[in-house]
């Protein structure tokens, strides 16, 4: 018998007795758990079909599992879904059956399945749908560690491989990217059981929790992310400019715009966006002393303009660079304009600071609905 039936006392007109979707994203801790529940089964054999979305408005880099937490049964067919394209277009992330071959005609497996190779293969799962196992088996998740593990070993130790792999591999980057999340439940879980016809009001979804962590995705040019007028957006720095940091702010397009990279482990690259002047524009007035009078545009300063790698700004028209800098601000290796390019572990880039630092618990600040088919 499924342990969860209603009980009769679910009520959305009533206050005390309503589940509203809000519900899933509160803090939990209290007794009784609260959660959101939907209608019941009432039009069986018709599906039970309902999505809940999640949207952000911004563009996230998923940096931990994504876990639901039933109330109910775990559903015995469900998707998740996501979008890159604030939920114009939707692909999905991973199916959940009791019978995968049954549902969706593909071979159950699980993440422990997949290698380097296949990590961004499509699967489907049936380890988090089965019927009422234990009492505290009610979670389920899209295992975003267990990928990562994939690179950077069972305990996480390697990030530097992660990283580098994240940074020169755009489809490995764009899968642990998102703007939407939506979750597609399409059938309750009914014990392992036929369908009781006569007692339908016990089938339903119910869901208490819902997390979601990573981080604003800022192309690794800023170092927080703010809520500010109903919106996500980056605190961009390196003189970039959008909601992602995404392009040169004006006059700072003097060459095209790069996102940071992690690269070299471990101090990687700002690639930072340098004035439209390239170098100073110097116009001499020869005087009657034979003394040039040189006026010079402002390419350096101890505010926004800062020379890098240790490098010292002079009278805001030139960086004096330490012996291994070179570049308008310091900012390019001397090794990399030489014959044999840059081959010595200790020629580091400009220091990027660390990619967790602006990293969210990202529910509270989602909008969310749950639609009913």
């Amino acid at each position: 018998e499924n342990p969860y039936m209603c009980n009769n006392e679910c009520d959305a007109s009533t206050e005390e007795l309503a589940h509203p979707p809000e519900l899933m994203f509160d803090i939990e801790g209290r007794n009784p758990t609260t959660f959101w529940q939907s209608s019941s089964w009432k039009k069986y054999p018709k599906p039970l079909l309902v999505n809940i979305t999640l949207s952000w408005n911004k563009t996230i880099e998923l940096t931990d599992d994504i876990v639901l937490t039933f109330e109910s049964g775990r559903p015995e067919q469900m998707v998740l879904e996501k979008s890159l394209d604030y939920g114009r277009t939707w692909q999905p992330y991973q199916f959940y059956a009791t019978d995968c071959l049954d549902a969706f005609t593909m071979e159950p497996k699980t993440v422990q399945d997949l290698t380097q190779h296949t990590l961004l293969d499509i699967i489907c799962t049936e380890d988090y749908s089965r019927g009422y196992v234990w009492k505290y088996d009610k979670t389920v998740r899209f295992e975003i560690k267990d990928r990562f593990a994939l690179f950077a070993g069972p305990r996480l130790h390697n990030m530097a491989s992660l990283y580098g792999q994240l940074d020169t591999t755009k489809n490995l980057r764009d899968f642990f990217t998102i703007t939407d999340l939506r979750i597609r439940l399409l059938r309750p879980a009914t014990g392992a059981t036929m369908v009781d016809e006569d007692n339908l009001s016990r089938y339903f979804y119910a869901i208490s929790d819902i997390k979601v962590q990573g981080r604003c995705k800022c192309n690794l040019h800023a170092n927080s992310c703010v809520f500010d007028k109903e919106k996500l957006s980056c605190e961009c720095e390196h003189n970039t400019t959008g909601p992602d940091c995404g392009r040169c702010k004006r006059n700072y397009q003097g060459r095209a715009w790069s996102a940071g990279s992690y690269l070299p482990i471990p101090k990687g690259t700002a690639n930072i966006c340098i004035p439209s002047n390239i170098g100073p524009v110097i116009r001499q007035n020869v005087s009657s002393l034979g003394v040039a009078n040189r006026k010079e545009a402002r390419v350096c300063d101890n505010e926004l303009l800062r020379c890098q790698n240790g490098g010292v700004c002079v009278n805001n028209v030139r960086c004096n660079c330490p012996a291994a800098y070179t570049g308008l601000q310091c900012e390019k290796r001397r090794c990399e304009t030489e014959l044999g390019g840059c081959g010595g572990p200790d020629s580091g880039h400009v220091r990027l600071r660390a990619p967790s630092s602006a990293a969210l618990l990202l529910l509270l600040l989602a909008s969310c609905w749950a639609a009913i088919l």
